[in-house]
């Protein structure tokens, strides 16, 4: 049997953890390692439980949890999902250009919860279409790109006047195609169904997409296809 996943809860509010912690803490293939009441304290006990999960909030005292999410990422202390109620599209896109794995709302239910953890313990993004093209399609629109050197971007923001990144010449037109896919939000069985492919080839495109233009995951391939100009904000 294989070994469970480990959490860390990260919130300042504790009826919030210990409600997420009653969901978790029943799953077979699940175990909740620590919790933590802001960044800093987030930062400290992952490094004490190497956690392969952290959900993370945003707003916390002393440090937040986009700052956190980047301190985590770079030292590689787990996949961090970001746990919001939705209200700054700003502090979303800003943690997931952090390195962020992916969002989940508060007002989750308790299956969206366990299938959120295990996406991300499983190396998965976590990419729901609407809340994406909502919040990476806002933001991405009317930002400069690569503002933190973390996703590869350009510099003067997008648009359809602006040069493409060179390294998109790297890349097939199937992998572009790919790319362009990822950016809508599409999964490997939707790509494959889109483009009339197995999902193991699908599969094999995202990853050597991924590795050509050094992108952590799916979510920094989202960002990546708006802030190349790939993806119009406004395209449905």
């Amino acid at each position: 049997m294989e070994r469970p996943l480990t959490v860390l809860l990260v919130d300042d509010h504790a009826m919030v953890r210990s409600g997420f912690a009653m969901v978790l803490s029943v799953e077979d293939d699940i175990e909740v390692v620590g919790e933590a009441a802001d960044g800093l304290e987030a930062i400290e006990q992952a490094r004490a439980t190497r956690p392969d999960v952290v959900l993370m909030d945003v707003q916390m005292p002393r440090m937040d949890g986009i700052e956190a999410t980047r301190h985590l990422v770079a030292d590689d202390l787990g996949k961090v999902v970001i746990v919001t109620t939705f209200d700054r599209d700003d502090y979303l896109f800003d943690a997931l250009r952090a390195g962020a794995s992916g969002f989940l709302l508060k007002n989750a239910g308790p299956e969206q919860l366990l299938d959120a953890v295990r996406a991300a313990g499983r190396g998965h993004a976590l990419l729901a279409p609407e809340v994406t093209r909502r919040v990476i399609g806002q933001m991405a629109g009317g930002s400069s790109a690569g503002a933190d050197g973390t996703v590869g971007g350009t510099e003067g923001g997008t648009g359809p006047d602006r040069a493409e990144p060179k390294e998109l010449a790297l890349l097939t037109a199937r992998e572009r195609e790919v790319l362009v896919l990822l950016g809508r939000g599409l999964s490997n069985g939707e790509i494959a169904g889109t483009l009339v492919l197995g999902e193991a080839t699908v599969k094999t495109h995202v990853s050597n997409v991924l590795a050509k233009l050094h992108l952590r995951d799916r979510v920094q391939a989202v960002i990546y296809a708006y802030e190349a100009g790939l993806i119009l904000p406004t395209e449905e």
